[in-house]
């Protein structure tokens, strides 16, 4: 049974896994929000999200101990995210997961935060299958060859910004609530999303890398044109909510059939975009491919990945030092 903390950016999260037969149980996945507190700066600001992180983690830890029916005496080894994240949100949930373990003489592990989003779709299997993942988060976008627990191959990345962080950006110049990429999905079914062309990046030399700072600025150039953007609202949100989806979908069915994956796994905060799950699910079945999704629980960064990816990781190698740190910029695969 691990207890494990997620911490890196606004959310402070616990969650609470035990291995049960050949699956992984999830007995409590517990997440305490900021984005109300984030909304009105329009983002996260770090220093707030840092405070906020420190005020809750302690009774969430309880509250999913009691959640769970289990005692810290029940927990055989704590884990928490050790990047990539905000520095000072990192720190926090790293240190109090430490704790923890120093206090309970229990094994600890620092947990890669794409890693968890990477093994999330698996939850429920609690193994992990070949296949190739598609990870769009508000930080990264990563197309990654998995051949088991701890065998990745980077495949691509964004040179630029992330897909979340585009849908984000997006959504601050049309003036739309933060967080972005929920509000242009809800304005985009009600839009036609070929009433504005909007470029798809394609690398020469890296084919399966993303860019979408051109989008974004296409989208802000397309404002300027336009007397009443509000009043186009709907067709800008799909127009550029399609470009963004077809360059995901196009790159993630190429990657598959280079590397020979007929399975896909879609994580990440922006796997939840149901108009994205539906393109690449038709795309991966008319190309004979499979996709599995990440459970709608599991998608925004939450602590139940970083449980199971804790779990793996005690099954697969051995525990990490005290004296490991955090690292923000922390890579999961390598080309």
């Amino acid at each position: 049974m691990i207890l494990a903390i997620e911490s890196s950016c606004d959310e402070t999260a616990v969650a609470i896994i035990r291995r049960e037969g050949q699956t992984a149980e999830l007995l409590t996945s517990l997440i305490s929000s900021q984005i109300e507190i984030h909304r009105q700066y329009g983002g996260v600001v770090p220093e707030v999200a840092c405070r906020n992180h420190a005020q809750r983690i302690r009774p969430l830890v309880q509250q999913a101990l009691d959640d769970a029916g289990v005692s810290l005496d029940n927990i055989a080894a704590f884990a928490a995210t050790r990047g990539p994240g905000l520095a000072s949100s990192l720190l926090v949930g790293l240190a109090y997961a430490k704790g923890l373990a120093v206090a309970s003489d229990k094994p600890f592990f620092g947990i890669n935060h794409m890693e968890g989003h990477l093994l999330s779709p698996f939850l429920k299997e609690g193994t992990i299958p070949p296949h190739l993942s598609l990870i769009v988060s508000g930080g990264h976008t990563m197309l990654i060859s998995v051949q088991a627990h701890g065998q990745y191959q980077l495949i691509g990345r964004t040179i630029d910004d992330a897909g979340g962080e585009a849908f984000d950006k997006v959504g601050r110049m049309l003036k739309l609530p933060y967080p972005g990429g929920p509000e242009i999905e809800k304005h985009a079914r009600e839009g036609n999303p070929k009433s504005f062309i909007f470029p798809r990046a394609h690398l020469k030399d890296a084919p399966f890398d993303f860019s979408f700072s051109g989008l974004k600025t296409a989208v802000l150039y397309q404002l300027q044109k336009l007397d009443d953007p509000q009043a186009h609202l709907a067709d800008l949100c799909a127009s550029f909510q399609d470009a963004v989806i077809d360059a995901l979908v196009k790159k993630t069915i190429k990657a598959a059939l280079q590397t020979g994956h007929t399975l896909i796994a879609l994580s990440g905060g922006v796997a939840c975009n149901r108009a994205l799950q539906e393109a690449l699910t038709c795309a991966a079945q008319n190309a004979g491919m499979k996709v599995q999704p990440t459970p709608p629980a599991l998608t925004t960064d939450n602590a139940g990945m970083i449980a199971l990816a804790a779990l793996l990781a005690s099954e697969n190698r051995p525990s990490d030092s005290l004296e490991i740190g955090i690292d923000p910029n922390l890579v999961l695969a390598t080309p």
